[in-house]
């Protein structure tokens, strides 16, 4: 029972691993096109309004210091703007410029384009991300 139990679970490691990269190249393609690396890419994929670089490197799964990186050389290119918090006088918040928004429309479009989950249907992509959670969750949805 132990060994089936083993080798069911390094079976579907394997495949969350594989699904991972199938993620990370396609990011890292389309990125490409325009003109990002993929951890920029991921920055303004996960800005989805205004937000403190913890809370970014959170959403990108980082180290802030790595997000800090990733946001200066998307403010150069005058994408992202760093303003006063509305209530945190020592955050700053991140805001995306109008030139970052546009591209971020555009990133959107290019990563929903052939994506390695759009073989699922919204209701599978919907059950597929309720099991993630579960597993990532510790001490979630347990079963015996």
């Amino acid at each position: 029972m132990t060994e089936s139990r083993a080798v069911a679970e390094r079976e579907l490691c394997g495949l969350v691993n594989g699904l991972a990269q199938q993620i990370a190249d396609h990011v890292r393609e389309r990125a490409v096109t325009l003109g990002l690396t993929a951890p920029q890419a991921t920055a303004l994929r996960e800005l989805t309004g205004p937000m403190t670089m913890r809370e970014l490197a959170e959403r990108m799964s980082c180290e802030p210091s790595n997000a800090t990186f990733v946001v200066d050389k998307l403010e150069k290119q005058g994408l992202i703007e760093r303003r006063a918090h509305p209530t945190d006088r020592r955050a700053r918040h991140l805001v995306l410029t109008e030139d970052g928004t546009a591209l971020r429309e555009r990133l959107l479009e290019l990563l929903t384009r052939d994506s390695p989950l759009a073989g699922l249907s919204p209701q599978e992509q919907r059950a597929l991300q309720g099991l993630l959670e579960q597993a990532i969750v510790p001490g979630a949805g347990r079963r015996g």
